[in-house]
């Protein structure tokens, strides 16, 4: 214990690390389809690292929490724009009931028990599974005039709070999810998932988990052009044309590549290569040509290329309609083999609707696609450079907006570095979709600042509670927890039947991933994605929990003034 002592007055970041390191090994241990996770574990872990009495300075907590929410918000900026236009009003206003019927739950509770400010705020972190409360909550704490001791007691009830109610805060979405709602509408998600796919797809039948359609499979293969065939003596460009699907790549003769010009003609024996879809290149080319192996060191370079959205007239249009929109004639030689939407991934099905922002795989050869991207958006590797002079400019009005302040209930207010930098990241995240030439932020760094900065900051809160927390555990500990069970379900079962019935959000699917969106459940939306078998619920997520992830962040204000309660000194 001396030692522990020692090294904590000499190195106090050593325990600030070593609980991230042994959080996120405890966040991952199972305990039947439940994960803690790599933040709960880190508070966990850092409370009881906290016993040995570590102080670390409070500038580190901010300086990362500010760049986490920062993070936050340039991700989910181009889809939180987006949900507020009208083609998404009802997914909009669903999220929006949910996370308003969250905080009234929790002010419910907090009037009704009379709970301090702290420990108010806590329960809303944990029971809504939204750790950025803690920290938009703990700076509007540390501006009230109180005596710093009060302060400190308030900002461990938050962590204590949200220690207690964030298991089954995690735990509550997915049993409502995958069992509650589904049993008592008598769903069958699996078939749900199943039938929307087949909507979405024009009718093509949806496959079992484990099962691929090798037909859609990209492939390129060679083939010798049959003595007598029609296309002896026409053009590269006419034979490539003639089919939609294929796309030709080279035109070897004696083992050399031919110019694919106008006045290159096509000879018997030639040997053209071609990519598509293992369908096509299976039935098409046999009419004309048979299929050879490819020649002895030849080398054919294709290329995945990620290409983000940001062309207005092809955004909101669907997967199938992409030829008609892209001014580029190239593009029939290029193929989408991917589809994401903030980091996750959609199904690529033809009825999708494809959105700014959105980040679409293309393959085909180097040339076509320069040639197809500047018609689509900016290509991702473009990106691969932090734009540090927009990055700090946003890093600042973040912090500038944060110290405005207003009066509620004659307590001073202000959302804070955590609200501002959320708000300047959400511009800055849309500005960088619709003008690529601004605000870069490659999806690697967004990922990182996300994750490490919000692990530090709650790494933090935990260690500096530590000697305090067995202290409240004990005083409030089964009566938080149950409270934290009010919170979790509550808002979901109105908040579904109001989705369900008033904004006529009726497809089962949809109304789930809604469910799990307007919480900012992760852990649901991934059982949910699980029980579904396919990518059918991302759709309705990502509207849902982007608009969530904001509007929870900034309760943690709003609670700290609307609970005039302060813990007894």
């Amino acid at each position: 214990m001396e030692l522990l002592q020692w090294l904590a007055t000499q190195s106090s970041l050593v325990f600030l690390f070593v609980a991230v390191a042994l959080g996120y090994f405890a966040g991952k241990l199972k305990v039947g389809n439940f994960v803690l996770g790599g933040i709960a574990g880190t508070l966990i872990v850092g409370v009881i690292l906290g016993q040995v009495g570590v102080t670390i300075d409070t500038a580190v907590k901010d300086i990362f929490f500010a760049l986490f929410i920062y993070a936050v918000g340039y991700q989910g900026g181009p889809q939180f724009f987006r949900a507020l236009s009208l083609k998404s009003l009802n997914q909009l206003l669903s999220a929006a009931v949910m996370c308003l019927l969250g905080l009234f739950t929790v002010l419910a509770f907090a009037w009704g028990f009379e709970l301090d400010r702290g420990t108010a705020a806590g329960l809303a972190a944990g029971g809504l599974t939204q750790s950025a409360i803690i920290g938009t909550a703990g700076e509007t704490i540390q501006k009230l005039s109180v005596s710093t001791d009060l302060k400190s007691v308030m900002e461990t009830n938050i962590a204590v709070g949200y220690a207690v109610c964030y298991i089954f805060g995690s735990i509550g979405p997915i049993i409502m999810i995958t069992w509650f709602f589904p049993t008592i509408m008598r769903w069958d998600i699996r078939k749900e998932a199943i039938k929307l796919a087949e909507q979405m797809s024009g009718g093509a039948t949806e496959l079992e988990p484990g099962q691929f359609d090798a037909a859609r499979r990209i492939d390129t293969r060679f083939y010798r052009l049959a003595i007598g065939t029609d296309w002896i003596g026409k053009s590269p460009q006419e034979l490539d044309a003639a089919f939609e699907e294929l796309a030709l790549e080279a035109v070897l003769r004696a083992g050399q590549d031919l110019d694919l010009t106008q006045e290159t003609r096509l000879h018997s024996g030639d040997i053209v290569a071609f990519t598509g879809l293992v369908s096509a290149l299976e039935t098409q080319p046999e009419t004309f040509a048979a299929e050879v192996p490819a020649p002895d060191g030849y080398r054919l370079v294709l290329e995945n290329r990620h290409i983000v959205l940001t062309n207005p007239e092809i955004a909101d249009h669907r997967l199938q309609g992409l030829h008609h929109h892209v001014k580029s004639n190239a593009l029939h030689d290029v193929f989408v083999t991917g589809v994401k939407r903030m980091g996750r991934d959609l199904p690529l099905l033809p009825n999708l609707q494809i959105h700014k922002g959105d980040e679409l795989q293309l393959t085909g050869s180097p040339h076509d696609l320069g040639k197809v991207q500047a018609s689509i958006g900016y290509p991702i590797s473009a990106a691969a450079v932090t734009d540090f002079i927009f990055f700090g400019i946003g890093m600042t009005l973040g912090l500038l907006l944060g110290l405005i302040e207003f009066k509620l209930g004659g307590v001073p207010v202000s959302i804070g570095s955590g609200g501002g930098c959320l708000l300047s990241g959400l511009l800055f995240g849309w500005l960088r979709s619709t003008h690529p030439r601004y605000a870069a932020l490659p999806t690697g760094a967004v990922n990182f600042l996300r994750d490490f900065g919000l692990a530090i900051f709650v790494g933090v809160v935990g260690i500096s509670a530590g000697p305090q927390v067995l202290t409240t555990l004990q005083e409030q500990g089964v009566s938080l927890f149950l409270f934290g069970i009010g919170v979790t379900l509550i808002p979901q079962l109105i908040g579904f039947f109001f989705s369900y019935y008033i904004l006529r959000i009726q497809n089962p699917i949809e109304a789930l991933a809604c469910v799990a969106g307007g919480r900012s459940a992760n852990p649901g939306f991934a059982a949910l994605m699980g029980k579904a078998g396919n990518a059918t619920p991302v759709v309705t997520f990502t509207v849902t929990y982007a608009v969530a992830n904001v509007l929870l962040t900034l309760w943690g204000p709003l609670i700290v003034g609307l609970v005039a309660t302060n813990p007894s000194p």
